[in-house]
């Protein structure tokens, strides 16, 4: 049984098994670009789970209202050897660098029975028991934690069913405690039921991820491979899935959902190819966005995530260094307004855990996520370090600590505030997890304030966990006749800003949701930034939002000045207050590859330029008509067989970008597996890189592919782009790594020639040769002909 266990354990929270045993493509690297030294002063270096584990995958984040910040992980072992298998994990952390593991959420036995000492369970995970309406070999996947009516809530992938026969039979959980630490108590049955495919299969009912948004409703999307990315909405409870549910995304291509909401857009980040790979694995993250949680969400071209040739902007891939397959992500925001992205990866040196063997070692990362916008694109798209990818040198931790003086986690302590009218003392949550608070009670008035001791800086950010029946407001640059006002009236249902300069006043207001609870926590924020206000109300912090309203500001309005806490007309409790600068966010992205010089070029004009050889010679290849005509055949290389063909040429030394234009018409929707054409890097047969437009199931697609021999185990593997079209532009960039001598190999796609995708890198040894060629095949039927414009080679600049 045990061995079965870590058998399935491979998919984690891919889709299929058949997935698992195919591959998928990667990108090169680029300058690790640090952002700056961290407000704190704190710094944190991937993988930011080894302090406790050796892989911890499919990480979920959340802060608590005890002022840690929890990490949450899918089921595995925890580390190399020996080790439990965990029915899914959880850690903590202050600081991003010192961590402490907890425990798992269920336990194998009955939770309640093995429970600790309430006086031991304050720094224990306390799980519960294993759900009885899963099967004793059911796994529990890709954990995602929200904070929901006054409780935590954790949705997981429930991999087999009692109530369903057969096994595979995905579907949602959820379990509910109220702390993050638990004790976790399952609801007693699936948030969304198993899904059968009409085929004596399941649909892939897996990777919940919540939203819940200002329009009232809360919105769990799920799924992956073989079935796509749903939507559905959850009942008042959160806990059963109602009404119908809308496809996101295209069944053949993303899983492991996480949608945040910004600038009036919803954004769906998802991830793509085969998690778990090994030494292969080209897992990446990308987005859509949409005016709507239910789509269609598009890329920044405009192209539909449920297309046969699928759209989907990239977030973050692999960029040469360490980290590979980097995806399964969660989005938090830190204290400062700074989003950050924290996923799983593999070392690529280090791909598969000692013991036991074939589990993929995926421990968790976390880097800095920008906000990029191109003139006219509203919020932007989010991306991985401005396009840097994933680090791996030491880099900025997320700021989770107060400036001022302020105690977050216990903010009436020391004198950093002061009351100015009313009373401003300490008190303790009995009933959840907070802690100490802050009381602000109002005196006969009807009015309580408290005012920070020390200015804060301009461009400021005010945030904390509050709840009380009267009005709160956090009040900046007070100063004369000069405010700014952020209010949260619960009696009023709205959520206001205003700035009153003399009797000149300006605001907004936004209406609160029917389901908010003005007796549990919600989290406010309040940033002002390069003179604009924006303040948002929001359950768990996690991209989700209750309420939102911004503010454009008067030049000079806000200038270094105390803050004031307000409460009007009953009690306010403040919790994990915190005063510090804003953040600078990262407008430009990283420079992208460039071409150069013109160093060789065969047009297909009049047959092949001198320096090309022939790899097992198809004899239906010809140039004629201004072109390489190429018929596709069953010929493949991937694999034992070899019996593709290639056309090969030495590249020139250094670095260079090669590119040739593609016209191959493989329809769409159909099936037609697994018919392609493109670029290849070629050291032998058992050991290539491959760049092509592919059909794969119903969609069209790019894969940039790996090919290795493993102590005697071929492993392919690669990363998915795109979106393609009939005629479409391929790109290779070449560099050699200076330090070690490595080749370093990025992708890059055009479906005009002058608007380029860039995407990830994948890395050949030092003092290998590899060659530069093209490459068809993969399916004679329908009969298909790939025809190559040209192939040239620059110089990079």
């Amino acid at each position: 049984m045990f061995h079965t266990r870590l058998t399935r354990s491979l998919s984690g929270a891919a889709a299929g098994l058949a997935l698992l045993l195919s591959g998928v493509p990667a990108a090169e690297s680029a300058s690790e670009d640090a952002g700056g030294p961290s407000p704190s002063g704190v710094s944190t270096q991937n993988p930011i789970s080894s302090p406790f584990s050796d892989t911890y995958a499919d990480p979920a984040v959340i802060r608590g209202k005890d002022g840690y910040w929890y990490m949450y992980a899918t089921s595995d072992p925890l580390t190399e050897a020996p080790s439990e298998f965990g029915l899914m994990h959880v850690a903590r952390t202050r600081d991003f660098d010192e961590w402490e593991y907890l425990g798992t959420i269920f336990d194998e036995e009955d939770g309640a029975a093995r429970r600790p000492s309430e006086e031991r369970a304050r720094d224990r995970a306390r799980p519960g028991a294993r759900p009885d309406w899963a099967t004793s070999g059911s796994f529990f996947w890709a954990p995602d934690i929200r904070y929901v009516d006054g409780q935590y809530m954790l949705y997981y992938t429930v991999t087999d069913t009692v109530a369903d026969p057969g096994a595979w039979n995905y579907a949602i959980g959820v379990a509910t405690a109220p702390t993050p630490a638990g004790p976790w108590t399952d609801s007693g049955g699936a948030v969304v039921e198993p899904r059968p495919d009409g085929n004596g299969n399941y649909l892939n009912t897996i990777d919940p991820a919540l939203l819940a948004d200002d329009d009232g409703k809360r919105y769990l999307y799920f799924g992956g491979f073989h079935g796509g990315i749903w939507v559905t909405e959850l009942d008042e409870t959160g806990t059963r899935a109602v009404g119908e549910p809308t496809q996101v995304a295209h069944s053949d291509r993303y899983e492991g959902a996480f949608v945040v909401k910004r600038g009036g857009y919803y954004y769906l980040t998802a991830s793509s190819a085969n998690c778990c790979a090994g030494p292969v694995t080209g897992y990446s993250v990308y987005a859509g966005r949409s005016t709507s949680p239910r789509g269609p969400f598009v890329d920044h071209e405009g192209v539909p995530m449920t297309d046969s040739r699928v759209g989907g902007t990239q977030v973050l891939a692999q960029n040469g260094n360490r980290w590979i397959g980097v995806g399964h992500h969660s989005i938090a925001t830190d204290v400062s307004g700074q989003d950050y992205i924290f996923y799983h990866g593999i070392d690529r040196g280090d791909a598969w855990l000692d013991q036991p063997g074939g589990v993929n070692e995926r421990p968790a990362l976390v880097d800095r996520l920008d906000w990029i916008s191109k003139g006219g694109d509203g919020p932007g798209w989010p991306v991985a370090r401005a396009g840097a990818g994933p680090s791996d040198t030491p880099q900025p931790a997320p700021v989770t600590q107060s400036e001022l003086s302020i105690d977050s986690a216990d903010p009436a302590s020391g004198d950093a505030l002061r009351a100015v009218s009313g009373q401003w003392t300490a008190g303790t949550d009995t009933t959840g997890d907070s802690g100490d608070l802050a009381r602000l009670v109002p005196d006969a008035s009807g009015t309580a304030a408290a005012a920070t001791t020390g200015a804060a800086p301009a461009d400021v950010r005010v945030e904390a966990d509050v709840r009380g029946d009267g009005a709160f407001t956090v009040e900046l640059a007070g100063a004369g006749r000069n405010v700014i006002d952020v209010t949260v009236d619960p009696q009023a249902g709205r959520l206001s800003v205003e700035h009153r300069l003399g009797r000149d006043v300006t605001g907004d207001t936004a209406t609160l949701p029917d389901r908010f609870d003005p007796s549990v926590w919600t989290s406010l924020a309040v940033e002002v930034r390069d003179g604009r206000l924006h303040a948002r109300l929001a359950e768990s912090r996690l991209g989700d939002v209750d309420a939102e309203v911004s503010l454009d500001l008067p030049h000079g309005a806000s200038r270094p000045r105390p803050v004031r806490l307000v409460a009007r007309g009953g009690e306010a409790q403040v919790d994990n207050l915190t005063v510090v600068e804003a953040h600078t966010p990262v407008t430009e992205r990283v420079p992208e590859p460039a071409a150069a010089g013109e160093l060789f070029a065969d047009e297909f004009d009049g047959g092949l330029a001198d320096g090309w050889n022939w790899g097992r010679r198809d004899g239906a290849v010809e140039v004629r008509d201004g072109g390489l005509n190429w018929p596709l055949t069953s010929d493949d290389l991937v694999g034992a067989g070899n019996t593709g063909a290639l056309l090969l040429r030495t590249p020139p030394e250094g670095d260079w970008i090669a590119e040739t234009k593609l016209h191959l018409d493989l329809g769409t929707d159909t099936v037609r597996n697994y018919q392609q054409a493109g670029m290849i890097v070629h050291v032998n047969d058992d050991h290539f890189l491959r760049l092509g437009d592919v059909a794969i199931w119903g969609t069209r697609q790019v894969e940039f592919g790996k090919e290795i021999d493993e102590n005697g185990t071929l492993r392919w593997g690669g990363h998915l782009g795109g979106p393609v079209a009939e005629t479409m532009w391929l790109r290779l960039s070449h560099t050699v790594d200076p330090a070690t001598g490595e080749h370093r190999y990025r992708s890059a796609t055009s479906r005009d020639g002058d608007t380029w995708r860039w995407g990830a890198t994948w890395t050949l040894p030092a003092g290998t040769e590899p060659r530069l060629g093209l490459y068809a095949g993969g399916g004679a039927q329908p009969a298909t002909v790939a025809t190559f414009d040209y192939l040239r080679i620059h110089a990079r600049e």
